[in-house]
C-alpha cells in the first residue's frame, strides 16, 4: 500500500489596512504513522518503550488502540467517564412470576461493607428504596419464598461507613415542610398506584457498587453516591410479595439512579432495560443503543418530564389499524397490564370480536364475556380487563387490556 501523508489546510484571511490577504495552513499526521514514529524517536530516543510497542498497521493491537481513543474522545465530548455501567453483581434481570407480583428484579450492592438487595425495577417511579431499620417490612427469610436460595437483606445506615443522612436542607429533599429543623434527616413517603401500597422512611446517601466495560472488554469496578430511601414502613402490595427487598426507581426525576449517575458525569443520561420472563433480561446505565435505531420523543405532562410518556399514533388489531386511535401512553416496567383510554379500548374489543373467525356464544360468567366455538368440542374464551387506573392527575383515565389472556375449554 502506498504511504501517503494526510494534509488539512486551515485558512484564515486577514485584511490589514489594504495589505494582501495571508493564508495559514496546518498539517495533520496520523498518530501511528511512520512519520509520527520518527518524530517520537527524535524527541525521546530509541530506548523508549513507545517505539518497542508501536502498533503494526491494521493489527489487532492497532485497531484496539484506535477504538480506545475513540471512546476517550466520545467521553470527553459527552462529559461522561464510562460508556456503560451495570450493577456489580451483573446486568441480568430476573423474573419470578406470581410469587413476586410479576415484577422484574436485579441484584445490587449498597454501602460499606456492601450488602446485597434484590430490588424490583420500576421505570414509573424515581426513588431507590430498600427495607431499612424496619418497623413494618415484608418477610426477608428465604424459607418464606419458593424462588429464593438465600435470605433477603435489611439495610442499616449505622452499619455502613459510607452512609450519611440526607438533610432537610438538601436540594433533593422534597418533604422539607415536614421537618422540624434544616439538619434533620429528610423524610419521605411514596404512595403508588396500587391500592394502599406505599413506602415511607427517610433519605440517606450511600454508595451503589457498579461495574463497567473498559475499551478492552475488561470489567472495572467503581462506587457511585446515590440517594436511598431507608424504607422503615411498607404497606399494601409491598407486604404481599411485591418488591420485598426494595425497589429501584428508574424514572427521569432528579433523585433516580440514572439521573444521579448522569449528573455526576459517570454516564450519559440514558439507560437500557430488556425484560424477559425467561430471565434473560439485561440492564445497562448510559446505553443509548445503536445510532441507526429508530426512536420516539418523550412527552411532557404539565410542562414537565416527570414520567416516560410517548405518543401512540395508531393501534392495530391484526392487519386492521383503528382510525383516530392516537393517544399518550406511559412506559412503565412496574405495570403488568396494557392500559388504554376507554374509547380506544371499546374499539379494540369490537375489532377483535369482528375478526375472530368463530361463532360467539353467550356465557353466564361475566369474567369470560367473549367466548367462541372454534370447533364442535372446543370453546375459546378471551378475557379483557375491566378495572380502571388513574396513572397521573393530569392524564386521561386508562382502562386495562390483558394481552390475549385466553382459556380453551372442552364443551
Amino acid at each position: 500500500m502506498e504511504k501517503r501523508a494526510v494534509f488539512l489546510v486551515l485558512s484564515v484571511w486577514l485584511l490589514l489596512g489594504g495589505s494582501a490577504a495571508l493564508t495559514f495552513s496546518s498539517r495533520l499526521i496520523h498518530r501511528f504513522s511512520d512519520e509520527a514514529k520518527a518524530l517520537w524517536t527524535a524527541r525521546n530516543g530509541n530506548a523508549g518503550n513507545g517505539v518497542v510497542s508501536w502498533p503494526k498497521r491494521n493489527s489487532l493491537e492497532y485497531l484496539e488502540l484506535l477504538i480506545g481513543n475513540d471512546l476517550k474522545r466520545q467521553r470527553m465530548k459527552l462529559g461522561s467517564q464510562y460508556p456503560l455501567l451495570f450493577p456489580s453483581q451483573g446486568s441480568e434481570t430476573l423474573f419470578f412470576g406470581n410469587e413476586f407480583d410479576w415484577l422484574h428484579y436485579t441484584w445490587i450492592d449498597i454501602g460499606t461493607p456492601n450488602v446485597s438487595f434484590l430490588v424490583a425495577l420500576d421505570a414509573g417511579s424515581d426513588l431507590l428504596w430498600v427495607p431499612c431499620d424496619c418497623i413494618q417490612c415484608a418477610p426477608l427469610s428465604a424459607s418464606y419464598y419458593n424462588s429464593l436460595d438465600k435470605d433477603l437483606s435489611e439495610y442499616s445506615p449505622s452499619l455502613s461507613s459510607s452512609s450519611k443522612n440526607l438533610s432537610c436542607s438538601h436540594l433533593l429533599c422534597e418533604s422539607s415542610s415536614y421537618c422540624k429543623g434544616p439538619n434533620d434527616p429528610c423524610p419521605y413517603i411514596i404512595e403508588y398506584d396500587s391500592d394502599n401500597t406505599s413506602t415511607s422512611g427517610y433519605l440517606v446517601e450511600d454508595k451503589l457498587h457498579l461495574k463497567s466495560f473498559s475499551g478492552h472488554s475488561e470489567e472495572s469496578s467503581l462506587q457511585a453516591s446515590v440517594v436511598i430511601g431507608c424504607g422503615r414502613k411498607q404497606s399494601g402490595g409491598y407486604l404481599d410479595g411485591a418488591a420485598p427487598d426494595g425497589l429501584m426507581g428508574l424514572g427521569p426525576g432528579n433523585i433516580s439512579v440514572p439521573s444521579l449517575l448522569a449528573k455526576a458525569g459517570l454516564i450519559q443520561n440514558s439507560f437500557s432495560i430488556c425484560l424477559d420472563e425467561n430471565g434473560s433480561g439485561r440492564i445497562y446505565f448510559g446505553d443509548k443503543g445503536l445510532a441507526t435505531q429508530q426512536s420516539t420523543p418523550f412527552l411532557p405532562i404539565g410542562g414537565k418530564y416527570e414520567k416516560y410518556f410517548v405518543r401512540v399514533e395508531h393501534l392495530c388489531v391484526g392487519s386492521s389499524c383503528l382510525e383516530k386511535s392516537g393517544f399518550s401512553a406511559l412506559v412503565d416496567s412496574g405495570t403488568s397490564f396494557t392500559y388504554l383510554p376507554p374509547e380506544i379500548y371499546d374499539k379494540v374489543v369490537l375489532e377483535f370480536d369482528k375478526q375472530v373467525n368463530a361463532r360467539r356464544i353467550s356465557n353466564q360468567e361475566d369474567f369470560w364475556k367473549y367466548c367462541y366455538n372454534v370447533r364442535l368440542d372446543v370453546r375459546l374464551c378471551v378475557r379483557f380487563g375491566s378495572l380502571f387506573l388513574i396513572l397521573h392527575s393530569d392524564c386521561p383515565l386508562f382502562l386495562p387490556l390483558e394481552q390475549f389472556t385466553g382459556a380453551v375449554q372442552n364443551s
